[in-house]
């Protein structure tokens, strides 16, 4: 036995291949490939990915692992020659990205890339992948199509609290803050815990459903946009369950136009939304829409979140302006901060004092930079809470849950 072992560890076949620009940009990765596939795994550049997979050395490979940057996004054409030339073999691809726009992950997924990985990889990451690609494929669901939330119509309406978010600029965390917010409220009493929807209203290109890796379901185009027979049935039809403890409604499949929604579809929404549940949290599209006023006249709060440049002063001024020369209920509005200076940074501080009152506006809640914990565990599909529970902005959102949630217990006693 002992004789043949160095002949088994010659012919060892090749399993799996990184292929980057350089490995060695990439040196966890290589930890990761050693500590899983030993000797049997290669290195190759993009140049030589497809050619390589024509030798008779390649016939073992299992999957790819293709290492791509920020530098990479000139060549994503090559990079999908070489996972079209890996699928029609039935080599399965990896993606290890790091600092890549989701515009060129999304491309990339779209054109077949079976998996996606985050760069620096999560410890045991790659080995459950790794797994997964060996585990067994699921047996097909059944065709007929059951609710998958079962909500009665019998239940006594719960009048639930209404809260809205809306960015007043791209990228300054008005879903981090809905997703987020949604999953504290839903987990704020572990006795008696609220129920709590999550309604994606960026009809089309809302993101709650990649932040929570849910699937876009056709039945929440049907919903929106034909609301004359909804009930609680075709409603809870529409809805998904994370973790068994946050319902949510996410954004079409496909991009909608915006005005296909009635205020009408909107308002009849809302009413089964809050009558099902104690929080309905809306995230909102970046547009002022004609159902922006039903939203707005509904909520309980409505956060419009920003950050300390120009273009989130410039729109705060002008949502004002909108909403004041239009008598809406402007008062809702709670301006929150995102990636607010440090308790230290005196200077910061100042300028978001001075910006505040050359808006004449309130600044009221200040959340913290959660750095590169925040896209990595969006990338993953969890909330702060699960990915990154130690988080500045999660604790600052957790607070956040908190007094909302104390608030409204107070309102109810009172009632």
């Amino acid at each position: 036995m002992t004789s043949s072992e160095p002949t088994q560890t010659e012919m060892s076949p090749i399993l799996a291949c990184t292929i980057c620009r350089d490995v060695q940009n990439f040196e966890l990765l290589i930890v990761d490939m050693e500590e899983a596939l030993g000797e049997q795994w290669g290195d190759l550049g993009f140049e030589d990915a497809i050619p390589f997979m024509e030798q008779p050395d390649a016939a073992h490979l299992e999957f790819l692992a293709l290492a791509i940057d920020d530098l990479d996004e000139e060549n994503l054409d090559q990079i999908v020659e070489i996972i079209t030339a890996a699928r029609e073999r039935g080599i399965r691809t990896l993606l290890i990205a790091e600092e890549v726009t989701p515009a060129s992950l999304h491309y990339l997924l779209r054109h077949g890339a079976d998996e996606f990985i985050p760069y620096p990889l999560p410890p045991g990451e790659l080995q459950s992948v790794i797994d997964k690609l060996h585990a067994p494929e699921p047996a097909p669901e059944p065709v007929a199509q059951q609710p998958r939330v079962s909500l009665s119509s019998a239940t006594e309406s719960r009048e639930g609290v209404l809260i809205a978010v809306q960015g007043l600029a791209g990228g300054t965390g008005a879903t981090t803050l809905a997703v987020n917010l949604a999953w504290e409220l839903a987990n704020i009493d572990k006795k008696a815990p609220p129920s709590v929807c999550l309604l994606d209203f960026d009809l089309q290109f809302g993101s709650v459903s990649t932040f929570l890796d849910l699937p876009r379901l056709d039945a929440a185009f049907e919903v929106i946009t034909d609301t004359d027979g909804l009930d609680s049935e075709s409603f809870g039809q529409a809805l998904q369950t994370y973790e068994d403890k946050l319902h949510v409604l996410t954004s079409p499949p496909d991009i909608i136009p915006l005005d296909l929604v009635t205020p009408e579809d909107v308002e009849r929404i809302l009413d089964v939304a809050r009558r099902h549940f104690d929080y309905v949290i809306v995230d909102m599209p970046k547009t002022l829409v004609q159902w922006s006023e039903v939203v707005l006249s509904a909520a309980h709060v409505y956060f419009s979140t920003m950050e300390i440049d120009m273009r989130s002063a410039q729109n705060a001024l002008r949502l004002k302006r909108a909403f004041q020369a239009e008598d809406l209920p402007f008062e809702k509005l709670r301006y929150v901060m995102n990636r607010a200076p440090k308790f230290t940074d005196l200077s910061g501080k100042s300028r978001v004092k001075r910006l505040a009152e050359s808006l004449g506006i309130s600044i009221d809640l200040h959340m913290p930079d959660g750095g590169r914990q925040v896209p990595a565990a969006c990338d993953h599909g969890q909330p702060l809470g699960l990915n990154a529970p130690k988080n500045p902005l999660r604790k600052e959102i957790a607070k956040l849950a908190s007094s909302l949630h104390a608030l409204d217990q107070t309102d109810d006693k009172a009632a």
